[in-house]
This record gives structure tokens, sequence and C-alpha cells, in this order.
């Protein structure tokens, strides 16, 4: 019998979009995976990164993780769940728990590199999967998000050799575990060169732009590659068994259109059978106009009245919608406006995109980023060049976010 395998990724729990809690569809969804854990009768589930979507989670963010935990294992007791960490994440507030429940022998958690006397610990991320006889089916090489400590300062292509070599060392170290007849899976947490990004809510991995490893990073040796940050669920290089599973609903309106996703793969020895599972959608994201684009004031207006009246249901099941107009001139009372034409209508209004007759955004735009909208490596990048007239170097950078990476880490 196949080994049988759900690939997730980028759960980001605690997420709020544009000041709109999460928790209930989070709690839908996590509802619905133990009910496809359970029939599809699922071996493993493997979380690709992001767990959390901030390194210190809400209360209720995390106690949500360890509830899908325990139900899952309550449901399917043989159940294994491997977790890497992704840039979200703090990979200290996921070790801790690891040492407790690996002991159990069905947690696996790297959140982050560690090391003995001053080298990664490549042995740790080397995790075994079991049937339901604990017969060793297969090996992972779980890479969890890589730092600069991880993949050496410098340039891009300095970033992308680094990155290279450390996955490198881990499949090596799976590959002398593997026996004849057991299959090899990776996991990571990383952007890999051609793949489609979402650009107004993936952070950037690494110094500059985001660098991309080409694909070839995960030789033809691999059964499966479980990769994560990408919300945008594909295949990556044409290959079936290298993919993105995508995020686990839409983490900006932007991604309306996505067809989430997670991925169920099937192991027969070295060979992978993928099968994507649609994931429901327990919230919808509107646009108005419907057609994506801006439209006329009056347009908007028309399209608004002819929403649905709000019914009785609570508040967290409403749309989110997002209204796109196209100025010729600055209206000051747009906003108040719209807002008034939403009245008793069946819809949260969640961002509102004023665009110019020329197709660019207006000055008075009330969408013009927000500060909680912006990188921190933006902010750095704006100050720099004001303060000095040119852009950070490289090695700058790679201080900047190791400082970034270790406030981010900071317990509070």
């Amino acid at each position: 019998m196949p080994l049988r395998l759900l690939h997730t990724a980028d759960w980001h729990l605690g997420h709020v979009l544009r000041e709109f809690d999460r928790t209930f569809e989070h709690e839908s969804l996590i509802a619905w995976l133990l009910d496809t854990i359970e029939r599809e009768s699922v071996d493993a589930v493997l979380v690709a990164g992001d767990v959390f979507d901030a390194a210190n989670p809400p209360t209720a963010a995390q106690n949500l993780w360890f509830r899908f935990l325990v139900e899952a294992w309550r449901r399917v007791p043989h159940l294994q769940v491997v977790v890497i960490g992704g840039n979200h994440d703090s990979a200290a507030r996921l070790d801790a728990t690891n040492p407790f429940l690996r002991a159990m022998e069905r947690l696996h958690v790297v959140g982050g590199v560690t090391r003995v006397d001053g080298a990664p610990d490549i042995a740790r991320l080397v995790v075994p999967l079991t049937d339901r006889d604990g017969t060793v089916r297969a090996w992972v090489a779980a890479v969890p998000f890589l730092r600069a400590s991880e993949t050496g300062a410098g340039s891009d292509d300095a970033v992308a050799d680094g990155t290279r070599r450390f996955y490198a060392d881990v499949l090596a170290a799976a590959r002398a575990r593997r026996e004849p007849g057991q299959a090899l899976v990776a996991m990571g947490h990383l952007y890999v060169a051609g793949s489609q990004i979402s650009a107004l809510s993936e952070r950037k991995l690494v110094v500059g732009n985001q660098t991309a490893v080409s694909h070839d990073l995960f030789p033809d040796d691999l059964g499966y590659v479980a990769l994560g940050h990408l919300h945008l669920a594909q295949r990556v290089g044409g290959r079936d068994n290298v993919r993105y599973s995508g995020s686990l609903l839409p983490l900006d309106l932007s991604e309306r259109g996505y067809e989430h996703q997670v991925v169920l793969v099937d192991l027969d020895g070295p060979i992978a059978v993928a099968r994507p599972i649609l994931l429901p959608r327990f919230v919808e994201i509107l646009h108005v106009p419907r057609s994506g684009e801006a439209g006329t004031q009056d347009e908007v207006l028309q399209e608004i009245s002819l929403l649905p009246p709000r019914g009785g249901g609570p508040e967290v099941r409403r749309p989110l919608l997002q209204v796109t107009v196209s100025l010729v001139r600055p209206d000051p009372m747009l906003r108040e406006t719209v807002e008034s034409a939403l009245a008793g209508k069946e819809a949260r209004f969640a961002r509102l995109t004023i665009e110019t007759a020329g197709g660019g955004q207006a000055l008075g735009d009330v969408e013009v980023r927000a500060i909680a909208d912006l990188h921190p490596e933006e902010v750095f990048k704006a100050k720099h060049e004001k303060d000095f007239g040119t852009s950070p170097s490289d090695d700058l950078l790679v201080a900047f976010h190791e400082l970034l990476d270790q406030v981010n880490q900071v317990e509070r």
C-alpha cells in the first residue's frame, strides 16, 4: 500500500487582513483538514513553513495549532506530522515543543537550523516516515527557511550558491540513511526560479531582490518535493512532483482568484503520484467592479446597488469587498459616498483603491501604502537613500536582515 502524504504550507494562523480577523476562516479550514486527513487515510502531514503569520502569534492562533494536533491524533492515531519553520515563524517558538512531542514519535518540528560545535546539525533535518506497521518507507530532508547565517552573506549569487550547498548536504545525509525501496522527500520554504509570486502578501526572503534558486536544486531521485512560501499553488519547472501547495486561504485581497489547495501524495517506493484537492472558501472576497478593473464612480455605485442586502448570519461570514474607482480629479468625499452606498449590504468594506484616468494611482489615493504594508527592508532602504543618496550595500543589507531576524525571534 502506498504511503500517503498531505502536503500543506503557509497556514498563517493569526493572520489579519485589512484589520479583519481570520480566526473563523482558519477554524473552518482546520475542521476541513481534519475531515480530509481522516477520510483520505493520510499517513503523514507535511507543513512546509509559516504555521503562524508572525513570530509572536496571538494565543488564539497557538491554541488552534495545538487543537489541530490533538484532534488529528485522536482521529488518526498513527498520523505523523512534519513541520519546518518559515520566514514568518519564530524558530524558537516552533522548536520549543519538539522534544516533548517528538518523544511520542508523531511530530517532527524543524523550526530553524541549530548548530553542534559551530556546524549545522544536519542529522536533525533528516526525518523518517513510517507506515502503520512502523516500517520506514521514506526519508524527509526537512529544510526550514534559511537565514543569512546558513546561506552566507554577499550577493544574490552567493546566497543562491549557499542555499544549493546546504540542500545538497541535507539530501546527502538523507540518501546515506535510505535503503532500497524507500522514498526520498524534500521540504523547503524558499523561492524557486520560474514560480509565480503574490507580490502583495509575500515578504522578501533574502537581501535585495528575491534570490531565486533553480528547480534543479532538487535532483531527479527525489520522490516528492513539498515547498512553501509562495501562496499560489503550482508545479515547479513543469515537474509534477515538485510543488508549492499554496496558502490555506487568501492572504491579500488580490488573491481572490487563486484556487487554494492541498496536495495528496501517494508514495509507492520511490515513485510519487500527486493529486491536488481544492480547499473550500469560507469567506468570499468580492471586487467592484466585478471585472477586477477600475470603474467610474457611477459604474461602481451601480454595481454596489446590486449587491445582496445584509442577511442574518454572523459578521465573520460576510464577504470582504474591495472597490476600485477611476477618477479624473480627486474627490475627498469618495470614501463617504461608497460607505453610504454599502449601508445594509452583505459585504464588509475592506479596501478602496483610487486610480487616475491615466491608469496610475491618484495622489490622494486612500490606499497609498499604509505603514503596516511596508516591509522593514523597504523602510530601511528609503531611509538610507534619503540620508546618503545611495542604496545600501549587500553586506549592509545582510547585517540588517540578521538584526531583523533577531528582533523577530524575541519572545515577548
